[in-house]
């Protein structure tokens, strides 16, 4: 039994006596989503399917997954699914533009020693699959604050059933920003968590700030941070706004 077994099994165990049902369900989300995750792999390397269409295929999937599967479908779920599938398309093209302008499609010169023996021509369009990598990462940012508002505003409009869609959505507003800081933070660190290691690889090799800010390694992930920042702020009023609206459309 190795490790990734052993934790698993902790993971699953605290997942059931904290969660319960959901928890248990929350536990198999994960391997869903990997599935999930790993075909959309497999159909990006047919050169024949478009790398951002199978992105957005399993980005629904995920959101399906992740609100449907865990939380049941009820009005919180339908308003946070909708608001983030509108968020993400209004994302796409922002994900394209800065993409090709930043030019972080590809491999990292860091990166490159490992196979440089071999071909990386392999018939694929590499800067939209860098544009499906950021559009893949930003996905659980965006569904969760999603979820995080428009739970919260159902509850409201129960307690208060004569609240009017503008107070309502302002109410949404409200919770966003309470919840803002912590989502941007939490994308930073884990981002700086994750990167302790090329920090410390740049400083062995004496890098100055200028070349840190232009390594491709180091510029493609603070750029899926931002986009995924980015995405959280935008689902705010868009969850808001449609919340709002699903709640108080027979007013």
């Amino acid at each position: 039994m190795n490790v990734l077994v052993v934790l698993s099994i902790i993971l699953f165990l605290l997942m059931m006596i904290v969660g319960g049902k959901k928890g248990i369900r929350s536990f198999l989300a994960l391997f869903l989503n990997f599935g999930i995750v790993i075909l959309a792999v497999f159909l990006m390397s047919n050169a024949d399917n478009d790398p951002i269409l199978v992105t957005i295929l399993a980005s629904v999937a995920i959101s399906c997954v992740n609100l449907f599967y865990i939380n049941e479908v009820n009005s919180t779920t339908k308003t946070a699914f909708f608001a983030t599938i509108v968020s993400i398309v209004l994302l796409i093209l922002f994900i394209l533009f800065i993409t090709q302008q930043a030019l972080i499609q590809g491999f990292a010169e860091e990166e490159t020693a490992e196979f440089a023996a071999f071909s990386v021509n392999i018939g694929l369009d590499f800067m939209k699959i860098g544009a499906a990598v950021i559009i893949m990462s930003t996905i659980g940012a965006i569904t969760d604050a999603a979820i995080a508002i428009s739970s919260p505003m159902r509850e409201i409009h129960k307690h208060n059933p004569t609240m009017g869609k503008k107070e309502l959505y302002l109410s949404g507003i409200s919770i966003g920003r309470d919840i803002l800081g912590t989502s941007t933070n939490t994308l930073f660190f884990a981002f700086f968590g994750g990167g302790l290691a090329l920090f410390i690889w740049f400083k062995t090799l004496s890098y100055t700030t200028g070349e840190i800010f232009n390594a491709k390694i180091f510029s493609a992930e603070f750029i899926t941070i931002l986009t995924a920042g980015i995405g959280v702020i935008l689902v705010i009023p868009v969850t808001a706004w449609i919340t709002a609206f699903y709640l108080t459309k027979g007013e």
